[in-house]
């Protein structure tokens, strides 16, 4: 049965992969330049191949064949959807649509990546914790002594609690805030930007970053401090082990991509899953700016430790509700039926 569907893929993609072909090549020229350079002719013949992959997706979706095809076939009536019609909408339209529709969906359509990737953090968040407090000098293996500032294991338990609970310059967050935004997204962009190594840069990555985390509760928890330490990290770190996690799973959709093209070049593969993966992306930087103020300003300046877990928790439960309530998928194919 599969090697029929392969079959039948295979001949369905050879009668007409010339026209998909002609129509990359247009609206690659479109988006290195614009619609300026392409003849008249081309100009007629665009929105003619642009239908006819709109029908070839359809073909291939009702009679079920290879989803390496579908995949193919998605992506690039996506992409000339937007070349050809997208210039129709004003910057207004796209960033409520990004919002409203394109970039939850995106999410939704990535929950096992984001799953997994979330799982491997957390990982590696047990494991150093577990080292750390089996074993205090692991701790300056998966943290640096700068980062900690002073936050060791051989730091006293009232020097600790000071730094979760103590009077600290207000006017130095903001610098701390952008300090922390800068750090969260340049690992976030790593984590996304190394899955076209197979996506195993990014496991490294993350596994790293939670043998980190690990390791700084450890400390803390070590010195019967775990629950003040917990709120202190919760006020911002639900948004922003999550905008991590987002971005890992990034990675990991591009890493497959590339990793497991089936019937479509590694490039064609590559293509038909970078823009989604984008879009997550460009959502993970907004995650990051709102951990940044909430890192920077409120769990500095709000000292009780129910109301930090009581923010924490509702922003996991903003983010989780924001992503996952139904939503009308959106495609091309749909918008032109």
């Amino acid at each position: 049965m599969r090697s029929d569907i392969v079959l039948k893929s295979k001949r369905f993609r050879e009668e007409r992969q010339a026209d998909w072909k002609e129509m990359e090549r247009l609206l690659s020229r479109i988006e290195a330049s614009s619609v300026r350079g392409l003849s008249d002719e081309e100009l007629i013949a665009l929105p003619r191949m642009y239908r006819a992959t709109l029908s070839s997706l359809s073909v291939a979706r009702a009679t079920s064949l290879d989803q390496s095809v579908v995949n193919y076939l998605e992506s690039l009536s996506t992409r000339a959807y937007y070349v050809i019609y997208g210039s129709q909408k004003r910057l207004r339209d796209r960033i409520i649509s990004f919002f409203a529709r394109d970039w939850p969906l995106a999410v939704q359509s990535a929950w096992k990546d984001t799953l997994a990737s979330s799982l491997i953090f957390f990982l590696g968040g047990l494991v150093g914790f577990v080292l750390v407090a089996n074993n205090p000098d692991w701790f300056y293996a998966f943290m640096d002594e700068s980062m900690a500032s002073g936050r060791t294991p051989d730091a006293s338990e009232e020097f600790l609690r000071d730094t979760i609970y103590g009077d600290h310059d207000t006017g130095g967050l903001a610098a701390f805030a952008a300090y922390l935004f800068s750090n969260n997204s340049r690992v976030s962009i790593l984590a996304f930007a190394l899955g076209f190594a197979f996506a195993l840069p990014t496991v490294a990555l993350l596994l790293y970053n939670g043998l980190s985390i690990g390791a700084f509760i450890a400390v803390f928890t070590e010195k019967d401090l775990g629950f003040e330490i917990g709120g202190w990290l919760s006020i911002h770190g639900t948004t922003e082990l999550f905008a991590i996690a987002l971005a890992g799973a990034g990675g990991f959709m591009i890493g497959r991509a590339v990793a497991f093209p089936g019937d479509m070049s590694r490039m064609e593969s590559l293509r038909s899953k970078s823009e989604e993966a984008s879009i997550m992306l460009g959502g993970v930087v907004v995650m990051l700016l709102v951990a940044g103020l909430l890192e920077g300003f409120g769990r500095q300046l709000i000292q009780n430790d129910w109301v930090r877990y009581g923010i924490g928790g509702g922003m996991l439960l903003f983010w989780l509700l924001y992503f996952f309530l139904p939503r009308k998928s959106f495609h091309p194919l749909e918008e032109e039926s």
